[in-house]
């Protein structure tokens, strides 16, 4: 069926197919930049650029992923305003990327890819229901889920082969020294590594791409991601993660999400929710490292468990505060 959009969303017609299509490209790329939280065609567009930048392949993942996933949402009626807004397009970029990512890209792989997005528009559509109840973001939950099962199920399914990406799945081991040694090199790579890692990208200049992405989505936003790669990135340094790691920004991601979602986002900016924002993006890295060691010796990655997991539970406490202010209450 033809799509179109009306003043109130996306809606079922054939008048329009040239303007439709462009409506419909429109809510794909709002929905490659809600991953960080920015309903921004042009942000989701750079996003993409980036990571076609990095790889084709992952850009591949990341189209297939978000359109199937959108598209599902309009085939089962989603309200139409979520759909244009790219409510239901984020989890499923994600979860095709993380797919591509850690098994190998043939044929059934990507069959995978598809019904794993699909899920994630169905999973969407259940916590926003069942969150609405306590006014709680889904945020990257649905993706976390459908990956995690996705790849855990690969251990029953002979034909899905691993890129040996996945963790070595083994009892978590204490880091007995400090591996390798800081330099000026490691912390500019790992902030901007920080941010490119959100989509799995291990490459500065997809960083850099996203780092423009979001200045065109809003400037505070901007300087927000940045603080919170270079929080996480400081975080880990001080307490001995080792430098490739450090390097490679897998402590950062998470802490930019977090960042960007409470200082960006969910409250006021003002002196206290800085200072809760802050909080916030220090924990979320001691979480990432606990998450990645809980979930070690099952082989799986801790993805973006940590973000969505500090931000719930931020939130959830910040009305016991009465000097934060929630956004939408400003």
């Amino acid at each position: 069926m033809p799509v179109r959009l009306s003043s109130t969303g996306l809606v079922l017609d054939g008048q329009q197919p040239m303007q439709n299509l462009l409506r419909f490209l429109d809510a794909v790329m709002r929905g490659i930049g809600q991953v960080m939280l920015q309903n921004n065609s042009y942000t989701g567009l750079l996003f993409l650029l980036g990571i076609f930048c990095n790889s084709a392949l992952f850009g591949c993942a990341v189209l297939v992923g978000t359109v199937v996933s959108t598209l599902t949402a309009i085939l089962l009626g989603a309200k139409p305003t979520l759909v244009r807004d790219g409510m239901f397009g984020f989890n499923g970029a994600l979860v095709a990327i993380a797919v591509i990512y850690f098994l190998q890209p043939d044929a059934l792989t990507w069959a995978y890819v598809i019904l794993a997005a699909a899920c994630t528009t169905v999973l969407m559509a259940a916590m926003l229901r069942l969150f609405d109840v306590w006014k709680m973001p889904v945020l990257t939950a649905p993706f976390v889920f459908t990956a995690l099962c996705f790849l855990l199920a690969c251990a029953r399914f002979g034909r899905l082969q691993s890129t040996h990406v996945l963790p070595t799945a083994g009892l978590p081991k204490a880091a007995a020294i400090v591996e390798g040694i800081v330099t000026t090199s490691t912390v500019l790579e790992g902030l901007f590594n920080g941010i490119a890692q959100v989509f799995f990208q291990g490459s500065v200049i997809t960083g850099v791409l996203f780092a423009i992405g979001l200045l065109i989505s809003s400037r505070r936003v901007f300087i927000i991601a940045l603080l919170g790669s270079l929080t996480g990135l400081l975080v880990a340094w001080g307490m001995g993660a080792a430098e490739p790691a450090i390097r490679s920004g897998a402590f950062g991601f998470n802490s930019v999400l977090t960042a960007i979602a409470l200082g960006g986002v969910f409250f006021v900016l003002d002196k206290a929710s800085t200072a809760y924002t802050l909080l916030a993006t220090i924990a979320t890295a001691i979480v990432f490292a606990a998450v990645s060691a809980a979930l070690e010796p099952l082989g799986m990655p801790a993805l973006t468990l940590p973000f969505v997991l500090v931000v719930w539970l931020f939130v959830l406490a910040g009305p016991m505060f009465p000097g934060l202010r929630l956004a939408g209450n400003a």
